[in-house]
């Protein structure tokens, strides 16, 4: 039972730390999202010419607008992975619980206090 148990808290801090990982990415999703954003509608108001075009901004909206794409591909498959190594750690907790033998706490003697 002991060995059940240090597995499933080995397993309860796993999950933790690939909870915290998942919120990492979405933080990163939304910065890079933002970075795309941005780099592509400054790109897309200069070549409009509603901004005057000025050659080392344009290339900062550029390679901002492909910098957060380029980000935004690579969190992704971070980001799936890890929820895939999530829900296996979760499964494993689940069938280590299940492998438990609990006891109903109604079938114990009453206890006198």
């Amino acid at each position: 039972m002991d060995e059940f148990r240090d597995a499933i808290e080995q397993l309860e801090v796993r999950i933790g730390a690939l909870s915290e990982a998942i919120e990492r990415c979405r933080k990163i999703s939304l910065a890079a999202k933002l970075l795309a954003t941005a780099g592509a509608g400054w790109t897309g108001l200069t070549l409009v010419t509603i901004l005057p075009f000025v050659p080392s901004t344009f290339l900062a909206a550029v390679a901002a607008a492909l910098g957060g794409a380029v980000l935004m591909g690579s969190n992704k498959t971070t980001w799936e992975q890890t929820e895939a190594a999530l829900r296996e750690a979760e499964a494993q907790r689940a069938e280590l619980i299940g492998r438990i033998e609990l006891r109903v706490v109604g079938d114990e003697q009453p206890t006198l206090h």
